[in-house]
């Protein structure tokens, strides 16, 4: 019995010191140079909140999400409950927000984005293709009396009011406008839109668009991902910002990320965020992002929250590009913000990335 113990207790160790040797023979290091500690002062330009109508926010979420396993999970990322937000109202989770960034060394603003419902081509509004609605004036009017929060609004272009509602906006303080077009059914290349566009330049609102593909909701139309159908509003002069660097998904063979790099030459006025790059299922792409020439400058600093408090997101996924004690220093800092900018500038995002997002948005 003693000596079976002793024959397991040697098996273990050799396989830590095999994997330990392997560690060192295949260590990479980050990912891109390291140069300087991260900046402060920083804004995440990409920040979610939820709510399903408590407290008359006008929130709500399709009844398949609400049912589903993913609906407990999302509002338990959020540090919340159902339970907490029925008795307190959806604006508890900006409450949660906020106490995260005082006391976080790192970010001081966060742009909260709303979400729009679907519109047909009517303008009449798709009851039946929710799958999340966060309203405008339930954003914009909860941001003005929290410190540290800024208005990313969310405006349909179907909408028969739609240029009101920019301009509406844009006077109650949203630094841009946020699209998701695989669930909102918008076709980012209909020549509709057109002045649509060119009211979005007229009132300097940035555009901010998912693009790639899209699988955190029960229906989605990934056609409407593809980069190339954003060259309309390029060309019309809108600033857009591609989220998450179309990191996923492809059309024609090609992978979105390729077909979106391919127009940054092209489109001076095309940026991207790195929001969600260091998940599990896009952290691949990350090396590129941070070392293709097509993104000096346009690259900016986001998290896509509160993805960022998921498993999905761990520095223990990068052990050829960490020491193990970046990992443990990252792995035991308890505020999200800050164990994702510790971990982005451990794998060599730089400084300017991390500061670009608070002149491109002028806050």
């Amino acid at each position: 019995m003693k000596s079976g113990r002793v024959f397991g207790l040697s098996a273990f160790f050799g396989v830590i010191i095999i994997l330990m040797a392997i560690r060192v023979i295949f260590f990479k290091g980050p990912m891109a140079p390291v140069t300087s500690l991260p900046p402060r002062n920083l804004v995440d330009m990409h920040c979610h909140t939820a709510g399903f109508g408590a407290g008359g926010s006008g929130a709500r979420v399709s009844e398949s999400l609400r049912n589903s396993w993913k609906f407990g999970l999302y509002l338990k990322i959020f540090g919340t409950s159902k339970a907490e937000v029925e008795e307190k109202g959806d604006g508890i989770v900006m409450d949660v927000i906020v106490r995260s960034i005082n006391e976080s060394e790192f970010v001081d603003d966060v742009v909260i984005l709303a979400m729009d419902a679907p519109y047909d081509t009517a303008g009449e509004l798709d009851e039946k293709a929710i799958e999340v609605f966060v309203p405008n004036r339930f954003v914009g009017e909860e941001v003005k009396s929290r410190k540290g929060l800024h208005f990313g609004a969310s405006v349909h272009p179907n909408r028969k009011d739609a240029l009101e509602e920019l301009e509406w906006s844009k006077k109650n303080g949203a630094v841009f406008v946020k699209w998701l077009p695989n669930i909102q059914g918008i076709d980012p290349s209909d020549e509709r839109y057109r002045g649509y566009y060119l009211k979005m330049v007229e009132l300097d609102l940035p555009l901010l668009t998912h693009v790639g593909d899209e699988d955190s909701f029960s229906k989605t139309d990934n056609a409407l991902g593809d980069p190339k159908l954003l060259k309309l509003a390029l060309e019309c002069g809108v600033r857009i910002i591609a989220a998450h660097v179309a990191s996923s998904g492809e059309r024609e063979g090609v992978e979105n990320i390729e077909r979106l790099l391919e127009m940054m030459p092209e489109f001076p006025n095309l940026f991207a965020d790195l929001s969600t790059l260091t998940q599990a299922n896009r952290c691949k792409y990350f090396p590129q992002v941070l070392n293709d020439e097509r993104l000096t400058g346009r690259l900016m600093y986001g998290t896509d929250y509160p993805l960022t408090n998921t498993l999905m997101v761990t520095a223990l996924q990068f052990p050829l590009r960490l020491t193990c004690r970046q990992m443990w220093n990252i792995v035991r800092t308890k505020n999200s913000w800050d164990r994702d900018v510790k971990l982005k500038a451990a794998l060599g995002c730089s400084a300017e990335v991390f500061e670009l997002s608070r002149g491109f948005l002028k806050l």
